[in-house]
């Protein structure tokens, strides 16, 4: 009975059932590989995400940090700038003020005769002949008129604090503390 079917026919079908057999199991091993491979790649995957995160939120904390820092450091200069600005002004204008006393007293010493030169020092003596007009004595040949010398001066004395100021203002390093960050 068992010969009846093992002709031809029979016994390709028991081939092919063998085969499929082996092949069935080749492909349960094969998804059983597969399975293990794809829970590694998920691992992977999981951890390359997490350091992305944590790659980011360290750029976002440095970003802060550098702004914090930069907002710092414009305070520090405004602040440097500020005490500048206060110092050469405050200088300035005391000098200025010794410059236009120093005028104001000059004018004052000079008097009347000052303002006229022909006029003399004094009540003319009718004994004496009245003073030469004319040509300034030699030592104030090259002089300024006291008002165009004031202004000169005050010119000389803006200028000069101009000066300063803009060195004051260049010697500040905005970027000083830019060799304590980490």
């Amino acid at each position: 009975m068992i010969f009846r079917f093992l002709n031809l026919q029979g016994l390709a079908g028991l081939a092919a059932a063998a085969a499929l057999a082996v092949l069935l199991m080749a492909a349960r091993i094969d998804a059983r590989h597969w399975r293990k491979q794809s829970a590694q790649f998920e691992q992977l995957y999981r951890a390359e995400r997490a350091a992305t995160a944590e790659t980011v939120a360290n750029y976002r904390a440095a970003a802060a940090a550098a702004r914090a820092a930069d907002a710092a450091a414009a305070q520090r200069v405004r602040a440097a700038q500020q005490a500048i600005n206060e110092r050469i002004v405050h200088d300035y204008q005391a000098r200025l003020d010794l410059a236009r006393a120093r005028a104001d007293r000059l004018r004052g010493a000079a008097g009347p005769a000052a303002a006229d030169p022909c006029r003399g020092p004094g009540p003319a003596v009718s004994a004496l002949p009245a003073p030469a007009c004319g040509a300034a004595p030699a030592a104030g040949e090259n002089r300024l008129p006291a008002a165009d010398a004031l202004i000169a001066t005050e010119q000389a004395l803006q200028l000069d604090a101009l000066i300063r100021w803009i060195a004051a203002q260049h010697g500040i390093d905005p970027n000083a503390d830019a060799a304590n960050r980490p």
